[in-house]
Order: C-alpha cells, then sequence, then structure tokens
C-alpha cells in the first residue's frame, strides 16, 4: 500500500501516542509515515489487522430492477462510510442481467458523491472493451472531483460473453493479449506529460490514482509484480489458483514508484446473520445464481431457498464448492473464526468482501455484523501486540 506522509512539525515530536490512537478511533489501518524533520513513525499495518473493503455487484434481484439495485448501491455505500470500511469497489459486467453497474465510472461517480471518507473505485474495469485514452480521461474525471478517493483496478477479461464483446469493440484492438501494454498507456497517461507529447488525458495528466491489476490465474499476479503494482484476486468467484497467484506475486513483487513491498487484497464471499441457519439461507440466493450461469441460463439473483445446498444435486454441490470456497457464511461467531482462518492461511493485505443476498436489509444487515467482527479481530490483535 503506497504510504501516506505528512511534513513533519516539531511540535509532533512527543505526538505519537495521540496520532496513533487517533488514527485507531478513525479506523484507518493504512500505513502513515512521518519522514521529514526529527521524528519519524512508522505503523506498518496499524493496530496490526488488516482494513475491510466492499465489493458491490450491484445486484438486480427477481421481480426487481437497476434502479432499484444502484439505489440500493448508493444506500450501502452511505453505511460503508459510516461504518469505516476502507474502499467501496464496483465491478464492470455487461449483458449480466443480474447485475447493474455495467457504466462502472458513472456508478463510482453517484456512489463517491453520497460519501464522504470511503475510497470508491473499479474492481475493475475490463480493458479489452476501452481504449485506456478513455479510462485514463473518465477517473482523471472522477478524481478531480473526488480527490485522493479513487481507485483504478484494471482487468482483462471481457466481463461478459464473446458476442458482446465483439458489441463493446467492433474491432480486434480490444484483444486481451494487449493488456499489459494497455495497462502502461494508462500508467503513462497519469504521468506528468512529455515535452512534446501529442496525446494527454485532460483530466487525468498528473493524477495520483491508485492502479491496481486484478486477476483470477498467474497472469495478473505476473503482471502486477513486475510493475510493482497492488493486486487484487477475485477468489470470490475464481479461487482454484489464488494460492499460487499470492506466492508468485509476492516472490517475484519488484519495487516501484508505486510500491515498496507487494500489496494483496483478496476477495472473500461472507453472509453474516444472527444464526448459521439464516447466513446460509440468504448465501443461497448467490448459490443459485452460479449455478445458473454455469448452466448457461443467468439471470436476476433468485430467493433464497432453505437448505439448498444440502438439497441442491451433485452438480450443483459440485459447482457451489468450486466457485464459493473462499467464503464466509454462518453467525457473527462463525463468521469471526472463519476470516481469522482465512487471513492466516492468505496471508493478505486487505480483504474485499461481496455479499450479494436477495434482501437488501439482510446485505446492510450483514455488512454491520462484518464491521463489528472487524473491530474485535482489530482489538484482539492489539491486545497480543500482533
Amino acid at each position: 500500500m503506497p504510504r501516506y506522509r505528512e511534513p513533519c512539525d516539531p511540535s509532533r515530536q512527543c505526538r505519537a501516542e495521540w496520532l496513533y490512537k487517533r488514527l485507531f478511533c478513525l479506523g484507518r489501518q493504512m500505513e502513515w509515515q512521518v519522514t521529514d524533520g526529527p521524528c519519524r513513525l512508522r505503523f506498518a499495518t496499524l493496530v496490526g489487522m488488516i482494513p475491510f473493503s466492499i465489493l458491490d455487484l450491484a445486484p438486480i434481484t427477481e421481480g426487481s430492477d437497476a434502479a432499484t439495485a444502484l439505489a440500493n448501491s448508493v444506500d450501502l455505500a452511505r453505511q460503508a462510510d459510516a461504518l469505516g470500511y476502507r474502499r467501496y469497489w464496483l465491478a464492470e459486467h455487461h449483458n449480466m442481467p443480474s447485475i447493474a453497474s455495467a457504466a462502472t465510472a458513472v456508478v463510482i461517480g453517484q456512489v463517491a458523491a453520497a460519501t464522504r471518507r470511503i475510497r470508491v473505485g473499479a474492481g475493475g474495469i475490463m480493458l479489452p472493451n476501452h481504449a485506456p485514452l478513455v479510462v485514463a480521461e473518465q477517473f482523471g474525471t472522477l478524481d478531480a472531483f473526488f480527490p485522493g478517493r479513487i481507485d483504478l483496478g484494471l482487468g482483462r477479461a471481457p466481463g461478459t460473453d464473446q458476442t458482446t464483446a465483439r458489441a463493446l469493440r467492433r474491432d480486434s484492438s480490444g484483444d486481451p493479449r494487449r493488456f499489459p501494454e494497455d495497462v502502461g498507456e494508462i500508467l503513462a497517461l497519469f504521468e506528468e506529460p512529455e515535452s512534446g507529447q501529442a496525446v494527454r488525458a485532460i483530466p487525468g495528466v498528473g493524477s495520483r490514482i491508485p492502479v491496481w491489476i486484478l486477476g483470477s490465474s498467474l497472469f495478473g499476479a505476473q503482471l502486477a509484480a513486475a510493475l510493482g503494482l497492488p493486486y487484487a484476486f477475485a477468489s470470490h468467484f475464481a479461487p482454484a489458483a489464488l494460492m499460487a497467484a499470492l506466492a508468485h506475486y509476492r516472490e517475484h513483487f519488484q519495487p516501484s514508484r508505486f510500491l515498496d513491498r507487494p500489496y494483496a487484497m483478496v476477495g472473500l464471499n461472507a453472509y453474516v446473520a444472527d444464526s448459521d441457519a439464516e447466513a446460509r439461507f440468504h448465501a443461497s440466493s448467490m448459490e443459485q445464481a452460479f449455478v445458473a450461469l454455469r448452466q448457461g441460463r443467468p439471470g436476476p439473483i433468485p430467493p433464497p431457498v432453505a437448505d439448498y445446498h444440502q438439497r441442491a444435486g451433485r452438480f450443483e454441490q459440485a459447482v457451489i464448492e468450486q466457485t464459493m470456497a473462499c467464503s464466509a457464511i454462518g453467525s457473527p461467531e462463525t463468521v469471526e473464526r472463519e476470516i481469522a482462518r482465512f487471513l492466516e492461511t492468505t496471508g493478505a493485505d486487505e480483504l474485499i468482501i461481496t455479499n450479494s443476498s436477495f434482501d437488501h436489509a439482510a446485505r446492510c444487515r450483514s455488512y454491520q455484523l462484518l464491521a463489528e467482527i472487524h473491530e474485535r479481530l482489530v482489538a484482539q490483535r492489539a491486545e497480543r501486540g500482533v
């Protein structure tokens, strides 16, 4: 994670304890370092606990519509802002009956306008669908409206089927094999222009927008490591290569002007309710959606079904176990144990959590309980001096 640096004021020399307590109360588990002047403070991972963030797939539920889904996203973002989540990301998917965030940059602008503190970004923008200049201009514009709060995650999949992908980009320039080149072009467009540079992103030039590489295989890990960029793994739906990708990223990471050490954010499905049974009930909507997608019949998020997993056939259970292997589902006590185990296994620097419950109130309640879990985990690790 890029360090936050402030010039040192001599009056602050003896204020380390004040700074620590203030940041703890604000819930900002970022790395701070005061580098100029006589004092030097560094909290590598403040209070020893990683941040929790949200990946919102803007779920469209059966019997509802995209307008309601987008209104729910804004409502959830406001709550996440108040609860202390680090960032709120939205994903680009096209021609998906269950996802309302196709115009991702537009939705990001609405969410950022409705919130005050939380970082807002794309998890991610699918580069094969866009010219790098357009992406740089869009996110440069967002950064101009909301300075210091915008993230840009980049992926190389189209986020849709091939027919829709061709409708999005009607020529061969959307080839995913160009992804490393396109990432490099965006990074260059965010830099200060060189003398005589013919094409500039306005707005965008000179922006300090954090650029992330997204992935569900080794390819993204290799690119993020080579460029020295933060890396986000999509283990919330494609967990198979998670550990191999994290290992490669950390082993081959090259320090850069963006990061001095690897920083990996890992996706997790989380459904928290007052009981294990209730949480499993709400999670069944996403389980059904994954099965329907694998069977070639995508649709809106269906209503939950009691004991769906237990009653499902062998094929359905295999799909669920494969796609939702990285999940924490249950009561607060159950989920707290599962998250602690997941963090220990992955060594993640940050968790990005998704939940596509059919019932919006249940989704909001889940994130509220997760914020409470995070507070307890922070307190436990602080007591142990971790």
